[in-house]
């Protein structure tokens, strides 16, 4: 997987790579900002720094640096790494999050200021696709409908005290209390199921909650991988959730594996879905997959 290795673009000026840095404080454990300017600063970089929820990220579009970082949870990459694709530069990743289920999923370095360094010095890129929902908004790992957005609103209340335990003891409260879902997905215009299913993911890295995965999905191949659980016994859950941790759930037997361009999942009005770790109620009805969107430094 990710074989493809990309050099970056010869820079127009001579002097420390620019790094506008994009940083969410609240965000997990997160260091402080300036502490994450000054690791960049000291491997070289010249840095201006941007607070999410107080700074417009695309006032960097006014003087594009040579590069984005941003340093906050996986709920926060997939818009700056479309916004590092429109404008032709590279993404830097410092997971900050409290689960940073994207840096493992593209192996990127778990701890903040050894990410910071690989932001300033690193020369390889990759590039992988954006999956982007019916409303517009890009994602990086999956969406997913079900026990997985049930799972997710049960396990935020507990981040603070639990970090990523918190998401094992929401995946069982809702596996314990919560109904399948009713739905019908098509893949490219063809439909591959209708009925109940207690989870739908749609994937491009395909890791979310805290170390579950979809293994097959490979972010580089310009398709979505939706993976199908249909609705059973609730013990069968224990086996399901096995799958998902060790990353098999395509292969199990039962699970239904497709994989497409375009993506329709008609579920009923009002359903809430998870999306990178954010809740959300829209979007699901056309998921499209935009290839080589964006190149990551990884190296």
């Amino acid at each position: 997987m990710w074989s493809i290795r990309w050099n970056t673009r010869p820079q127009s000026r001579v002097g420390p790579v620019r790094i506008a840095l994009v940083a969410n404080p609240t965000s997990g454990g997160s260091p402080v900002p300036e502490t994450l300017a000054r690791a960049l600063r000291e491997h070289g970089a010249d840095v201006d720094v941007l607070i999410c929820g107080r700074d417009d990220p695309e006032a960097i579009a006014a003087d594009p640096p040579d590069r984005i970082a941003v340093a906050s949870g996986d709920g926060t990459i997939a818009p700056l790494a479309e916004l590092a694709g429109r404008l032709g530069i590279p993404l830097a990743v410092i997971p900050c999050g409290t689960a940073n289920d994207y840096a493992r999923a593209t192996a990127l370095p778990g701890d903040p200021l050894r990410a910071a360094e690989l932001a300033a010095t690193g020369r390889e890129l990759r590039r992988f696709e954006l999956g982007r929902l019916g409303d517009g908004q890009p994602f990086v790992n999956v969406a997913s409908a079900g026990l997985a957005s049930v799972a997710a609103r049960r396990a935020a209340p507990l981040k603070p005290r639990l970090g990523p335990l918190a998401y094992g003891v929401g995946a069982a409260r809702a596996a314990a209390t919560a109904a399948p879902l009713e739905c019908t997905i098509r893949a490219d215009g063809a439909p591959v199921f209708a009925g109940a299913a207690w989870q739908v993911i749609l994937a491009v890295t395909g890791a979310f909650g805290g170390g579950s995965g979809v293994g097959v999905a490979d972010p580089s191949d310009g398709v979505l991988d939706v993976a199908i659980i249909p609705a059973g016994s609730r013990i069968g859950l224990v086996r399901r959730a096995w799958g998902l941790k060790t990353h098999t759930i395509a292969e199990q037997r039962g699970v239904a594996h497709h994989r497409g361009t375009e993506i329709a999942v008609d579920v009923p009005p009002g359903t809430e879905y998870n999306a990178d770790g954010e809740l959300r109620h829209t979007g699901l009805d056309r998921v499209t997959v935009e290839r080589d969107a964006y190149a990551l430094v990884v190296g």
